[in-house]
Formats: C-alpha cells, structure tokens, sequence
C-alpha cells in the first residue's frame, strides 16, 4: 500500500505573557470549534504570506485580534500543537489538519481590544489553573508542551 502524505494548514499561536506571569487566553464564540474553552491569539497563515517572516504573520494576526499592544516576541517556536477543524466550522467539503506553532511574547504595554471572532479575554495564571479546563485539541497539546519544558528550567 502507497504511503499517503498529510496536508496541513499553519496556525501561528502566541502565549503572551505578563509581568505576573499570566497567559492571555481568548474566550471562543458559541458557535465555534472551542465552544466553552479559551484561544491563543493567532491564526493561519494566508497563502499571499507564505514567503513573509513568521513574525510580521504574527504582528498581523495579533493586531487584528487583540489591538496594538505593545510585546517583545521570541522569534523561536516554543511547542506546536495539531487541531481538527471539522468541516462544519470551516465551511469546507472536508475536515481540515492544522498545525499550531506556538510563540512567547513578553506583553510591554497597551489596552487588549479583542476582535469580534472572541468574545471576552483573560489573564490565567498557570499554576493556580487546570488547563484541560481553559483549553482544547491543538491549545490543550501545545500550551502543555510549553509549560512542561518551563517546568523543566
């Protein structure tokens, strides 16, 4: 039997952090793949970007969903996570594989003013909060990854 590679779309996700050492998380719309869970700020990468630099991506995504706040981003990836977007929430014949790639922001300074794709926004501190309980899918897979190589140092 012929081997079938996978196709996958990229989502570049942001875990902003703090001076209390707190994640930002987006609480999802009803209507959603993370109904009654929280998101990264982020998103996919659009297919006139694909020669652009991760970090101008992420500067796009991060303006659109959460204002112009200003942080200090590490240009390296900390963990990745895979999510299903079943078709009926992409609109599309088919499910859709997304790979998340997660980044660290340090948050400097500025008012968060969420986009309408989410409907409130916290800060969570990580070691008072379960995050089974706040995340989902490729969220729950990479925010876990991050927080046990932290654990780690």
């Amino acid at each position: 039997m012929a081997k079938e590679h996978d196709y996958y779309q990229l989502s570049l996700k942001v875990i902003i952090k703090n001076d209390k050492d707190e994640i930002l998380a987006l609480g999802c719309p009803p209507d959603g793949s993370f109904t009654g869970f929280y998101d990264f700020p982020g998103g996919r990468v659009d297919k006139h970007e694909f020669a652009s630099p991760l970090s101008e991506i992420i500067k796009r995504e991060i303006k659109e969903e959460v204002g112009s706040i200003e942080y200090e981003l590490n240009p390296k990836p900390v963990s990745v996570g895979r999510h299903l977007l079943e078709s009926r929430h992409s609109g599309l014949p088919e499910d859709v594989h997304v790979l998340y790639l997660f980044f660290e922001a340090t948050y400097k300074n500025g008012d968060v003013n969420i986009s309408e794709e989410h409907t409130s926004y916290q800060w969570f501190d990580m070691k008072k909060n379960e995050p089974a309980k706040l995340f989902k899918s490729g969220n729950l897979e990479g925010i876990n990854m991050y927080l046990s190589k932290h654990d780690e140092i």
